[in-house]
This record gives C-alpha cells, structure tokens and sequence, in this order.
C-alpha cells in the first residue's frame, strides 16, 4: 500500500509540474482577464449612459453648448477611471481566508496569492504560480471531502493559515533588509525555500486524497463484479 500511495503522489507531482509550465496562460491569467473585460464592459456602459443622458438634456432643453460638452467629456474621464481601478469582485482579505467554506478555499487562497506577486522577489513568483496550480487541481478534489475529515482540517490548517502567514511575515520584513543574509540565507531566500516546501506539501496532501478515490474506485469495482458476475453465474 506504502509504495502504491508513493506512486500515485509522484504522478500527482509530474502532473502538476507539467501544469505549472502552462500557468503563465492557466486559470488565474483567464481569471485576471475576465476581470479586466468586466471593467472595460462597465465603462462602456456608463460612457453610453452619460452620452445617452447628455443627448436627451439636449433633446429637452436645447443643445448643451460647449461648456455641456466639456462637463459630459469630464464625467465620462471620472467615470472610466473609477470603474477601472474599481474590482468586478470583492477584495479576498488575509483575515477572511481561515473563515472561507473549504470547497471554495484553494481558489480564495489563489486569488489572495494572485494579489501578493507585485510585492514578493522574482525568484518567488514562479513558486507562487506553481502553488496555484496545484490549488486548482485541489479543488475538484475537496468537493467530495468531508469538512469534519481529518485531511480537511490538515488543509485548511496549510492553505488558509500557515501559507499565507507565511508569505504576510516575509511581507512584514523592511524592503531593505530582505535581500541581507542573515544565519546563512537572505530572507527572499528563506521565502523561497518556504514556498517549495509548502508547495510539497499540497503535493502530497493531493496524492493522499488521490489514493483514497482509487481504494474507493477499486472497492466499488470488486462490488460490482461480485454482484453481476455472481448474478450471471447464478443464471
């Protein structure tokens, strides 16, 4: 059983990497654009409304003159750069995630780790995108999982708690101190390292939950030839 288990996490882990490679054009960058032509489609809208409104003070009152025109060309500025910098979905805080449902936390953790890459090192943001991946090809699998399971409490205890409280202490280090070796490595090092080895971690918890479907696609097997074949043996 030990070495089936050892082999179903190392296919869980060549999966995952080869994955990893596609990240770049993977579910968070469609996420980020999805996003971003929600925002476009919003200042579309609000500029035709303005534009629409502008037109009807006119028809009703008499053409708006070019200081009307200036004010509607103001409005329609504030309102595209508003809408713009303004999220189509509501912000995933550090304090939010240990609360998050834990079917939906590998994708809020995702996302809350999508929100982290301006501020860490550029060694780190390939770690990051990777630990994405792996979180989404986490989520299928707790859609079945028990929230009151022993590797329910083990995942939400790594993905909403100790990953980001992770990342949030190197973020608390000065900017200046980051790249400073201290007790044989640099912080930005430290934060690496750390990454891989939680990144090994939703590994291996994503093989175990992987080896339990297979023991319980295996049992339901040996049921049913147990069954049909007896039934036909019987006829």
């Amino acid at each position: 059983m030990s070495s089936s288990t050892d082999e179903v996490i190392a296919k869980a882990r060549e999966a995952l990497d080869r994955t990893s490679m596609n990240y770049a054009v993977g579910p968070r960058r469609q996420q980020r654009e999805s996003d971003v032509g929600k925002r476009l489609t919003r200042v579309a809208i609000a500029d035709l409304a303005i534009i629409g409104v502008a037109f009807t003070i006119g028809l009703v009152f008499g053409p708006i003159g070019i200081m009307g025109f200036f004010l509607m060309i103001v409005a329609m500025l504030v309102a595209t750069a508003v809408l713009l910098a303004t999220p189509t979905s509501r912000r995933v805080t550090y304090e939010k995630l240990r609360q998050t449902d834990l079917k939906a936390l590998p994708s809020q953790t995702g996302r809350w780790l999508d929100a982290q890459r301006p501020m860490l090192p550029a060694p780190a943001i390939s770690v990051v995108d990777a630990i994405g991946v792996k979180l989404n090809a986490l989520s299928p699998q707790l859609a079945t999982l028990d929230d009151d399971a022993p590797a329910a409490a083990e995942i939400r205890k790594l993905v909403g708690e100790q990953l980001p409280e992770f990342i949030k202490g190197y973020e608390r280090v000065p900017s200046a101190l980051r790249g400073v070796e201290r007790n044989g490595k640099t912080p930005d090092q430290q934060l690496v390292d750390g990454l891989k080895v939680i990144g090994g971690q939703i590994d291996e918890m994503a093989g175990q939950l992987a080896q339990g479907d297979l023991d319980a696609l295996s049992t339901r097997g040996r049921y049913l030839e147990i069954k049909y074949q007896g039934d036909t043996a019987g006829v």
